[in-house]
């Protein structure tokens, strides 16, 4: 079983590693076709063999404990079988 965490930025929070990427593409002469740049965290994490539900109670709190800024920070969990 694996558990995927995707690790995005709030709305309204200022994601300067995307901005300073997007700035690059642009003048690498894609502006034309890239509007905007968004760089978000994706974390695997291979789990035991343990209930579905448990596995999401325990990820939740991994995150909530640790690998999450849940100040500046929104997660999507999603556990594969």
């Amino acid at each position: 079983m694996k558990a995927i965490v995707k690790i995005s930025l709030k709305d309204g929070v200022l994601d300067s590693q995307g901005k300073a990427t997007y700035h690059t593409i642009c003048t690498m002469g894609y502006d034309d076709i890239v509007k905007d740049i968004k760089i978000d965290k994706l974390i695997n994490i291979e789990l035991g063999d343990i209930d579905k539900q448990v596995a999401i109670k325990k990820v939740e709190k991994m995150c909530q404990d640790m690998l999450v800024n849940t100040v500046i920070e929104d997660y999507n969990i999603d556990i594969i079988i």
